[in-house]
């Protein structure tokens, strides 16, 4: 172990490689900074061109006819504010048909309830669903059919 001061003189280069010896990795040169694409840098300022913003945004949770009772004949349906969103990315597609005199009526066929009503039903009727597919796929299992995504249920 060598030791060197500040004020030393660093190590000659590495001799010469002849043509039996092996080379250094990179020719015994230090490595060169890693350069970034250019393409980085205009995909970057692409993206902010890619930027939606959506204020106001609502969430509709949509319970359909019959989910209370067989009678009911007439669906509920609740909103919820969500506020801000920032939509950022490439290959976003957004649809939809604004019509500010109609934003505020009720969809056809349904009628405003409380939240916490619309959120109960919504979340049993997906459990009843749940349940029911399950069991679809269950026997569809005992004749030899492979459901969607039932392998990944075991990772």
């Amino acid at each position: 172990m060598e030791h060197l001061s500040i004020n030393d003189q660093p190590p000659p280069p590495p001799f010469p490689q002849g043509p039996g010896q092996p080379g250094l990795l990179g020719g015994g040169r230090p490595p060169q900074p890693q350069q970034l694409p250019a393409q980085m840098f205009t995909t970057a300022a692409q993206l902010l061109d890619l930027t939606d913003i959506l204020q106001q945004t609502k969430e509709r949770i949509f319970v359909p006819p019959g989910t209370q009772s067989p009678a009911q004949t007439r669906g509920l349906y609740a909103d919820v504010d969500r506020g801000l969103f920032v939509v950022r990315g490439e290959n976003v597609l957004l649809m939809g048909e604004i019509d500010l005199d109609r934003d505020d009526d009720a969809p056809p066929g349904y009628d405003l309830a409380d939240l916490e009503l619309v959120q109960t039903l919504a979340k049993q009727k997906k459990a009843e669903e749940k349940a029911k597919e399950k069991r679809k796929v269950k026997k569809l299992s005992t004749i030899g059919f492979e459901g969607e995504n039932v392998g990944e249920a075991l990772l």
